[in-house]
């Protein structure tokens, strides 16, 4: 993993750059365009600075309207932020077959694609029509939520699921360091233990998702235009 794509912007852990991610042959992920991370809220004055100045313009946050957290440094005036919670918990029947410690790991990745395709579609519009610059996603942690997106834009303009499955297990190794930051226990382990009472590996479950169908059509049958699709790729692909 390309040390260069981890982002050390102070007040964040889990921020790095999807750019230089081999995408088929000869083509890879443009530099500065997507930026996977946990909630920017803990950013300092200095942190908010060097987001800028790395080109972000624009920041999609999946979480929940109960997980807001107030910004600990100013959010520049500058800065889109637009809030498209993943998760439809209204949804009762589906949550409570893949919600809990399940929704927590890669289980309830290809549940979701399933279930989800307008929602999933919406965040990948929001994305295709930000303004020119780099586009932030995050949930509360970057890891999850935001690791399905970015599962769902790198199989659209074909990154090989080994690849994705190795940028989501970056996001333990950063992760184990904000829990200790924060007082909190690394829930790898458990997660670990989870997936495999089930059977199978993150990898495998994040390899089934990702090839489980052509992405462009997924994406178009949750109302996604040809027209985004291709602003999409353009913004994706060096």
């Amino acid at each position: 993993m390309n040390s260069e794509r981890i982002l050390d912007w102070d007040g964040s852990l889990n921020a790095r750059d999807l750019g230089g991610l081999r995408v088929g042959t000869g083509r890879k992920i443009r530099w500065g365009a997507v930026v996977r991370a946990e909630d920017p809220a803990a950013l300092t004055a200095a942190g908010w600075s060097a987001l800028q100045q790395h080109g972000i313009r624009t920041i999609i946050d999946l979480t929940g309207d109960d997980e807001e957290e107030p910004d600990t440094a100013p959010r520049p005036p500058e800065l889109t932020t637009v809030r498209l919670p993943l998760d439809n918990h209204s949804d009762t029947e589906f949550w409570d077959r893949w919600g809990g410690g399940i929704s927590c790991t890669p289980l309830y990745y290809r549940a979701f694609l399933d279930r989800f395709p307008r929602r999933t579609a919406e965040v990948c519009e929001a994305i295709a029509r930000a303004e020119p610059g780099g586009v932030l996603v995050h949930c509360g942690g970057g890891r999850d939520r935001t690791g399905l997106i970015v599962l769902v834009l790198l199989a659209l303009v074909g990154a090989d699921s080994a690849d994705i499955a190795d940028d989501y297990a970056l996001s333990h190794v950063r992760r184990a360091e904000l829990c200790t930051r924060v007082g909190l226990g690394d829930d790898t382990p458990k997660i670990e233990q989870l997936i495999a009472e089930h059977g199978t590996t993150a990898g495998d479950l994040i390899h089934e998702a990702a090839t489980s169908r052509d992405m462009a059509a997924y994406l178009r049958s949750g109302g996604l235009s040809d027209a985004d699709l291709t602003a999409l790729r353009d913004r994706l692909l060096d």
